[in-house]
């Protein structure tokens, strides 16, 4: 798995986790601002420099961040933040290994398996592959992600060469992920997040995961959908500054629960 170095080796270990379909480069605009940090930003099998890795699990993914963390964290301060994908690979590291983590960040994830979607994916992609290859739908789902221009030459290029039974794989692992039993037996301080304007079942998914965890808070990011730290990434870095630093959250923000 290709594995992103930056920021200062001194400092607390911050490692970001990427949604499906995109990979490292989605965390671009956090990088100057969390640079006092350690920080390693891997690209997800089947993602970006890791695309030749076709298998892709969720449960493999944490297993296998899980070592390589323990390998670098030494006595750090652990931070991990993760986004839809990344965020459900999150929870089952918090599953997996529970005494690893001590801030996590679990921005949008989906963890209501959806049974009758599940069946569907792989007929779905099946049909619609021919579409990754299109600038203008490319263009289309950029927008749906909050993806930038600046960005849109490598997220359509990324696109194209993710292999369609990679796509699938992701897909069902993505839709067919439930909230871990042992969950609540994490050490870590949890911040679960969430966009005003996703999908209901996010929401109900972000609610889900604070109720579950006796040690965590759930926000809401006002006027934005499923990708908060591509659409306003300046409130998104003040919020996790604020809180891996024990900091008053940003005023605009909205509390779960």
């Amino acid at each position: 798995m290709f594995i992103k170095e930056a920021g200062g080796k001194t400092g607390s270990l911050l490692v970001f986790l990427h949604g499906g379909g995109v990979s490292g480069w989605m965390w671009n605009q956090q990088l100057e601002y969390f640079n006092r940090y350690h920080l390693f930003i891997p690209d997800l099998p089947g993602h970006g420099q890791s695309r030749d890795e076709s298998d892709f699990s969720i449960k493999q993914t944490a297993n296998d961040l899980s070592k390589w963390i323990k390998e670098k964290a030494a006595d750090k301060k652990l931070i991990v933040v993760g986004f839809s994908l990344g965020a459900q690979i999150l929870v089952e590291i918090l599953h997996q290994e529970p005494e690893l983590i001590d801030y996590a960040v679990i921005n949008s994830a989906l963890v209501r398996p959806n049974a009758l979607l599940h069946r569907f994916i792989r007929p779905m992609v099946k049909s619609t592959a021919f579409l990754v290859k299109n600038q203008t739908f490319a263009r289309i789902q950029s927008k749906e992600l909050y993806i930038n221009e600046k960005d849109f030459t490598v997220y359509f290029q990324e696109s194209k060469q993710m292999k369609t039974e990679t796509l699938i794989q992701v897909l069902q692992e993505n839709m067919s992920y439930a909230l871990p039993k042992d969950y609540h037996k994490a050490r870590a301080e949890i911040l679960v997040t969430v966009g005003e304007k996703e999908k209901k079942m996010m929401r109900k998914s972000a609610e889900d995961l604070v109720h579950a965890h006796p040690n965590s808070k759930g926000i809401i990011f006002p006027d934005v959908g499923h990708g908060i730290p591509l659409a306003a990434p300046d409130l998104f870095n003040q919020t996790l500054d604020a809180w891996v630093n024990k900091q008053p959250l940003p005023d605009q923000l909205k509390y779960l629960l």
